[in-house]
């Protein structure tokens, strides 16, 4: 019965019949409310590529579309704010919904995650969350408090709404099933939305979600002063990273009893920092006692007033990615331009002024309300939601610990009023993935996750030549909420230079927390030489 499912969601329902409306502007007049209008309907045939020039944070075109109609809807949405998202709707519909989520503090609509759902036979939409601009550009917020509304949750919440009230239209029948994938501010859009709203999505991926906004953006801030100023006797230079992580990589890659260049669980290492520290022997590959210091900071919990916990730390492993946020003359913009323009509307803040009393106000105005820290998701239980999570361990951008910290505090949240997890929510920790695709050392890394098909090329979805709930997490999503099949793991995959045609390189099974993929025997490629404990 499962296959025939499969087959079912990956080549659409056919036999539709003629469609209620036709693919052009005028046709959605009477279904929009007042202040929504159609600012473009586009008809596309077979093998079609679609995007747009003017979303500069999504450059690239999704390609190999089957035949859809593309609609671009603007909903105002308050006095001096107003959203723009964009909606396909699939010739051969597979009678499901699909929103796909934005990156960091970015506007425009996200074509390239959108195609991927086309494929499947979604209809699918992504909002512009009420701007336009790359994801570390924070300009945008600059007194601009409706805007910032729209970015924490108006935008996405008002597009599920209206795309779901104007697909029922186009297709004359309601929507099976809804789900939503998406990662970073993606994962965090999906978190605040069943907060708020339970009611929107039957499915939910989540990944590396930047949930927690206010200590999220500070830490950025925090992290990059502890590599500054660049002419502080403490400052590690960029240069120093890759020898960082060889020795991180010779003292923990091992600690999972196989030496295959992935370090399954960072804090199982016992890390010997001094094995770094120059020596007679060994004067430049090497750290000084004072850049030690800064190498202990990096590794652990942001921690302030009166022991105040304040965000978790980058992981070993993670010193590939460290340049984003520790390479820099100033801290990243994600940090410093979210004070400036987010929190204080002050451009004239320098972050040599930071301490812990921009913690405290963030946390006081929550601008635009774009924390999703509700551990009571008792609501989305009760109406039947599934909630996949994940986060990748090499990941430098947003530290996994964050996930953690969420996942545990919904279970202690829901744990003593009787409501345990495991049937409706599970988490699952990605070694040597960074920040939601890619990886260190050729760790597995795809599984259909959100953004990650762009990172195999603009017409990919699914996994190439395992398109199947085992290796794809959209379909594992999909069989636990249609099927009740619970997903006990995810087989993740890399591909030889991160390029289908030639061929997987290595597989791996991704275990749901706390369990981890245990080597039993074999060859180290074979995600069947490994199980879940």
């Amino acid at each position: 019965m499962w296959l025939n499912q499969i087959l079912f969601l990956l080549v659409g329902s056919r036999g539709f019949g003629t469609l209620a409306l036709e693919c052009m502007p005028s046709a959605f007049d009477t279904i929009l409310p007042a202040n929504a209008t159609i600012v473009s309907a586009v008809p596309n045939g077979p093998n079609s590529t679609y995007g747009s020039p003017a979303d500069i944070a999504y450059p690239r075109n999704a390609t190999n579309l089957p035949p859809f109609c593309a609609l671009l809807v603007n909903v105002t949405s308050s006095s001096t704010s107003s959203f723009t998202f964009g909606l396909f709707l699939p010739t051969d519909w597979n009678e499901r919904f699909l929103a796909v989520g934005n990156g960091g503090f970015a506007g425009g609509v996200n074509y390239l995650d959108m195609g991927p759902g086309l494929q499947y036979g979604f209809a699918v939409i992504s909002t512009d969350t009420g701007h336009n601009s790359t994801s570390g550009d924070i300009t945008w917020a600059l007194n601009a408090p409706e805007k910032k509304i729209d970015w924490g949750y108006r935008a996405m919440h008002g597009s599920i709404i209206l795309a779901k009230q104007i697909i029922t239209a186009y297709y004359s029948r309601p929507i099976r099933y809804s789900y939503y994938s998406g990662c970073s501010t993606g994962g965090r859009q999906g978190l605040k939305d069943i907060e708020l709203f339970p009611d929107d999505f039957d499915g939910v991926i989540a990944g590396a979600p930047a949930w927690w906004t206010t200590h999220l953006q500070t830490w950025t801030v925090k992290l990059g002063s502890y590599n500054l100023p660049v002419n502080s006797s403490y400052h590690i230079p960029t240069s120093l990273f890759p020898i960082i992580s060889a020795e991180v990589f010779r003292q923990c890659d091992g600690t999972d009893g196989l030496v295959d260049g992935i370090i399954t669980n960072p804090r199982t290492c016992d890390f010997y920092y001094e094995a770094l520290l120059c020596n007679s022997a060994n004067t430049t590959n090497c750290l000084t006692a004072p850049q030690l210091d800064t190498l202990y900071n990096i590794y652990h919990d942001y921690v302030d007033v009166n022991q105040t916990f304040v965000f978790p730390h980058l992981e070993l492993g993670s010193e590939a990615q460290w340049p984003i946020l520790l390479g820099g003359s100033v801290p990243n913009a994600l940090g410093t331009q979210y004070v400036q323009y987010f929190l204080l509307n002050d451009t004239t803040w320098m972050w040599q002024d930071f301490d812990y009393s921009i913690v405290q106000l963030a946390d006081q105005i929550d601008p635009g309300d774009s924390n999703a820290d509700d551990f009571n998701l008792t609501a989305f239980q009760a109406h039947g939601g599934k909630l996949l999570q994940y986060h990748g361990l090499s990941d430098a951008l947003i530290a996994p610990g964050s996930s953690v910290y969420f996942y545990t505090h919904v279970l202690r949240t829901l744990v003593p009023a009787g409501i345990e997890l495991d049937s409706w929510y599970r988490f699952f920790q990605v070694p040597g993935m960074q920040h939601c695709a890619g990886s260190v050392n050729n760790a597995p890394w795809y599984f259909a996750g959100a953004n990650q098909a762009g990172g195999l090329g603009s017409g990919v979805h699914s996994v190439p030549g395992f398109e199947d709930a085992r290796h794809d997490i959209l379909l594992a999503l999909m069989a636990w909420v249609e099927e009740g099949v619970a997903v006990d793991q995810i087989i993740a995959t890399k591909y030889v230079n991160d390029t289908v045609s030639l061929g997987v390189d290595r597989q791996r099974p991704i275990c749901p927390y706390p369990t981890q993929a245990m080597y039993m025997g074999g060859n180290v490629d074979d995600p069947a030489s490994f199980s879940c404990a």
